[in-house]
């Protein structure tokens, strides 16, 4: 009742949403903020970035970046747009362009904390006259994505396609079925208790252009090495993972894609070196119904990031299934 009451009010014009403006991290794009109701941590804000280039057709591509992660893939934007469809992003809450001066980075105590944020992107794209809506989700994105398609999605949106989601802990067994769920049943009670994280640089050297890779991105905004979690975090990723173990029936098309293989920090440029693609594969092909996987050679984690000749094959596995699908 509360979700269907906060989309009344965007749909309204009774929450605040700044006015568009130049985005300074991409260009031939804009972004806007959404004044989100306060929660635990005070002030909230999500943010809706959108391709300049209008498309005729009333269609559209909602992207949903990943943990520690942000929008800055513009490639992907321009080829939405060159492939016939309007593009937006959201920056979740405490995220990228949402981060304010004493919020603590990704906090979250239940997932579905980011569906209005995930709301208020499709009210804009359907005020937008945008009447079909395809969410396009990476990581921990994909399992937030996941979760929302799961619950009660809007109408217009009619499909989901899955870069490489977070839908299983990538942990040695005793871990993901003991430490994990301790930590968990902690979090419920004491959500503020911080985990820390491999401190690798791996991954990130393997993106960017200053490194190994070809890619520019906000190192204050997706850091270097991944920061430290809460309690509430993992309490709220395991919850959200067992929900679609258990209980999983989203009924729209969904285009799953993930690496050929997992890899070690050491080899991040030649496979995924964030997730077990084996799990991702197990636990997609459980979502819906509807599945198409597709296996990737030399993916990343972020599948849109690999080399041109690999997220060429994306880009054509993507829109190949959108002009099957929509």
């Amino acid at each position: 009742m509360k979700r269907l009451l906060f989309i009344i009010l965007c749909i309204c014009g009774f929450t605040c949403w700044a006015q568009w403006q130049p985005d300074s991290l991409l260009s031939n794009y804009s972004y806007r903020t959404v004044t989100q109701p306060n929660d635990y941590q005070g002030e909230v804000v999500s943010t809706i970035v959108r391709h300049d280039s209008v498309v005729p057709r009333q269609r559209g591509i909602l992207y949903i970046h990943g943990f520690n992660d942000y929008f800055f893939q513009g490639a992907l934007g321009d080829s939405v747009v060159s492939h016939g469809w309007n593009f937006r992003a959201v920056d979740l809450r405490r995220y990228g362009r949402s981060l304010r001066p004493g919020m603590k980075r990704y906090q979250v105590r239940n997932l579905d904390e980011y569906f209005p944020d995930i709301d208020s992107a499709i009210v804009e794209m359907t005020n937008a006259e945008i009447d079909t809506v395809v969410i396009l989700a990476h990581s921990t994105g994909g399992l937030i994505a996941s979760l929302y398609m799961n619950a009660t999605p809007p109408p217009c949106v009619t499909g989901l396609i899955l870069n490489s989601p977070f839908l299983d802990w990538n942990m040695n067994g005793f871990t993901r079925k003991v430490l994990i769920p301790i930590v968990s049943c902690l979090g419920s009670h004491f959500p503020n208790i911080p985990i820390k994280q491999d401190s690798s640089t791996d991954y990130s050297e393997s993106l960017l252009a200053s490194h190994k890779g070809e890619w520019h991105f906000d190192t204050n905004k997706k850091l270097m090495v991944s920061p430290s979690v809460s309690s509430g975090w993992v309490h709220a990723i395991q919850e959200g993972q067992k929900e679609l173990h258990n209980h999983s029936c989203i009924l729209v098309p969904i285009l799953l894609m993930h690496s050929s293989k997992s890899v070690d920090g050491q080899h991040a440029a030649e496979g995924d070196a964030v997730l077990n693609v084996k799990d991702i594969s197990r636990w997609g092909r459980r979502l819906g119904p509807n599945i198409t996987e597709v296996t990737v050679p030399g993916g990343l984690h972020d599948l849109i990031l690999s080399k041109p000749a690999v997220r060429d094959a994306v880009y054509d596995s993507m829109f190949r299934w959108l002009e099957a699908t929509q």
